[in-house]
């Protein structure tokens, strides 16, 4: 569920990551391996910033989620947020999310129920926001009150948005 319906408006600066990334789809969802994977080599990054978890979603076009089909693939990455990019681990690699306006809203909930909250943001928020959907890296930010299956684990939606002028 979502804490509130309106969210809040942030300009993101770049945002340099590392991390691990699969290709998948929401019908082939193997969000679980990757971050199985990702966890073990998250102690190796040595210049990372916070304790913050980052699910990132990088989608092929602009139109992914409007012609919404879920065999359709696409990046999902496990990372982390870090000052630089001068060592890299083995098996990992760095991304980097682009400056730009995001709408943030905070989820409240077991991860594997947040379908209604992105349905919610996508058909009801979204279109009648005044904002409309910008090509960037879509992510969801875990920090201290992230506790994955729990009801009352909390992560935040970052949706990149841009003005419709």
């Amino acid at each position: 569920m979502l804490k509130t319906k309106s969210p809040r408006i942030e300009t993101l600066a770049d945002t340099k990551l590392v991390g691990k990334k699969m290709v998948m789809s929401f019908s082939n969802n193997t969000t679980k391996e990757l971050w199985q994977s990702f966890i073990p080599q998250k102690t190796k990054i040595q210049n990372a910033i916070g304790n913050e978890l980052y699910s990132v979603e990088v989608y092929p076009s602009q139109n992914f989620l409007k012609e919404f089909d879920p065999a359709n693939s696409f990046e999902k990455w496990a990372a982390v947020r870090v000052s630089n990019f001068d060592f890299v681990p083995e098996g990992l690699e760095p991304l980097v999310i682009p400056k730009g306006l995001y709408a943030v809203f905070v989820y409240q909930g077991k991860a594997s129920q947040a379908a209604s909250a992105y349905q919610y943001i996508f058909n009801t928020w979204l279109p009648n926001s005044g904002y409309t959907l910008d090509n960037r890296p879509h992510f969801a930010l875990m920090g201290e009150k992230y506790k994955n299956e729990s009801t009352d684990s909390e992560e935040e939606l970052w949706i990149p948005i841009s003005r419709v002028y």
